[in-house]
């Protein structure tokens, strides 16, 4: 079996071109599910059956672990096993009824749009880096993108005169705009703001830090945290919380689901279709406490 996962390992390497990460996590899951085959006596791909398959999820359940690291082990068998059928390792793929557990979906925390205009208010001064944080968090929640993106946006991302940025990846590349009041913060921190904190005129990096060099997650993390504080908003809010609601107060306000999620850059409209529900749910509730009948 070990020889048939590493032919799996290289295949996801150099056909499938998945992140180190992503290799090491499908590594790590087929090593647990090779160990406790090695225990049961199965040492072959070949021998591994649809039953000793359901007794391997079944084992994970007692052992404690979550539904999603049970659900995450189920998907990389099925994809091994995949990978053996059609490269001939095995005449039929055990995983064709292997079910992974549900999991429970929770609802994102977002922020209210009070929250989230005390939160932007925070940062009203004139120094540099007040200039700055305020058009961070005027950009983010005007655009719903990822921190990593923020950190990673360069000058020449930003189309001032359209008042849209572009996001890239390693695969594709999205558009999205931004409205006044980001437009009005990004021009102050541009027309001034940023000089003072970048002294090397050569640097592409929209937002640096207090050094010059590119600000990191844990960085603005502290200063979203800082600022919250100071906005006396309880939640415990994350960088992403503004995404999240960036996302929610869109739906709530009408917004198609499918731009939504061309502006969240999800693959999967499933996974925007979560702040539809969010709106259903506020719905509901509003209608039980004003229906005299509800």
């Amino acid at each position: 079996m070990e020889q048939a996962i590493q032919g799996f390992i290289t295949y996801l390497h150099n056909v499938k071109k998945k992140s180190l990460n992503t290799e090491l996590s499908y590594r790590r899951d087929l090593s647990k599910m090779q160990d406790y085959f090695a225990n049961e006596g199965i040492k072959d791909v070949k021998d591994v059956t649809e039953d000793a398959l359901a007794k391997y999820v079944e084992h994970l359940n007692e052992s404690g672990f979550a539904a999603a690291t049970v659900s995450r082990s189920v998907a990389s068998a099925k994809a091994f096993f995949h990978y053996c059928a059609n490269e001939g390792l095995i005449t039929k793929d055990p995983t064709g009824v292997l079910k992974a557990p549900k999991i429970e979906k929770k609802m994102p925390e977002i922020l209210t749009m009070d929250e989230v205009t005390r939160l932007l208010e925070q940062p009203k001064g004139d120094t540099p880096k007040e200039i700055r944080d305020k058009a961070m968090l005027e950009l983010l929640y005007a655009t719903g993108i990822r921190v990593s993106e923020l950190m990673n946006l360069e000058i020449s991302d930003v189309n001032m005169q359209m008042c849209y940025i572009t996001c890239k990846d390693a695969s594709k590349e999205r558009v999205i705009p931004f409205g006044r009041e980001a437009k009005t913060a990004l021009s102050r921190y541009l027309d001034g703001g940023r000089a003072a904190i970048v002294e090397d005129q050569t640097s592409k990096v929209l937002f640096a830090n207090c050094s010059g060099q590119k600000m990191s997650r844990q960085g603005f993390w502290k200063l979203i945290k800082y600022y919250a504080k100071k906005a006396k908003i309880t939640a415990d809010i994350t960088p992403h919380t503004l995404r999240h609601s960036f996302a929610a107060h869109l739906v709530e306000n009408g917004a198609d689901l499918r731009a939504v999620q061309e502006m969240l850059g999800h693959s999967d409209i499933s996974t925007t279709q979560i702040y539809a529900t969010m709106n259903h749910n506020k719905i509901r509730e509003v209608y039980a406490k004003a229906h005299p009948r509800g």
